[in-house]
């Protein structure tokens, strides 16, 4: 698919390079992130926003024209700097599974025929890319999870979903970085804090990384409460 520039109000445009949600689409989102970042137009930018198949580039118009904007973007898509695929910066996030850390690990287990036992072993043996961030500060959608995990929704979203919950919703996987209302389903919970607005970066993860899920005991999540691990 031809990548497509689309005017976003009077100071954003968004670069378009599919319709579907696809890892190498992903990656050529990533990718022209990543170099507009290191040239000079990144002077004239306020704000860039991945999505799994975007980038909309918020730009300062007393510092770069719209024409200009899509010319110079342009030039750097034509001379991108390909990403190395060995290259990943893997973050490893604990998570205590099931019981009251993960109320509908049960619903997930019997919807596709699996133990517990095998649905903690799917979800924490792949390495998941974080696709993009929206719906509350941090909140991760994540790709790559094992099919066999594949899970609707809640008929009846929760009003108060704890901070730090692991959810499954179809074919994603993620994290609830704050508390908040949600409908995915819950597996389980990690001491980790994806967001802390007292932080010198507020949020953990960004766009491109990759997250792999570590089972842990209730001993160690506390441990982990106790000893300041969630900061």
């Amino acid at each position: 698919m031809e990548t497509k520039y689309l005017l976003a109000g009077d100071k954003a445009i968004v670069v378009e390079f599919g319709d579907i949600i696809d890892e190498d689409i992903n990656r050529k989102v990533i990718n022209l992130m990543k170099n507009i970042e290191s040239s000079s137009l990144i002077n004239s930018i306020y704000e860039m926003i991945p999505t799994y198949r975007s980038l909309m580039i918020i730009y300062n118009p007393l510092k770069i024209t719209f024409n200009d904007l899509i010319n110079s973007v342009k030039n750097i898509e034509c001379n991108l700097k390909v990403l190395d695929k060995r290259e990943k910066n893997i973050i490893k996030i604990p998570v205590l599974y099931g019981n009251d850390y993960g109320p509908d690990i049960d619903t997930v287990a019997k919807h596709n025929r699996l133990s517990i036992e095998e649905v903690i072993r799917l979800h924490s043996e792949a390495e998941y890319l974080v696709y993009m961030l929206g719906f509350t500060p941090g909140f991760t959608y994540l790709g790559g999870m094992n099919n066999k995990l594949e899970t609707p929704r809640l008929d009846n979203p929760r009003v108060k979903i704890p901070e730090g919950s692991v959810g499954i919703a179809g074919k994603q996987t993620g994290v609830y970085p704050i508390e908040s209302p949600g409908g995915w389903q819950l597996i389980g919970r990690t001491p980790i804090k994806l967001y802390n607005p007292k932080r010198e970066n507020p949020i953990l993860l960004k766009a491109g990384d990759y997250v792999k899920f570590t089972p842990i005991t209730k001993d160690e999540f506390n441990i982990f409460l106790n000893e300041g691990g969630v900061n």
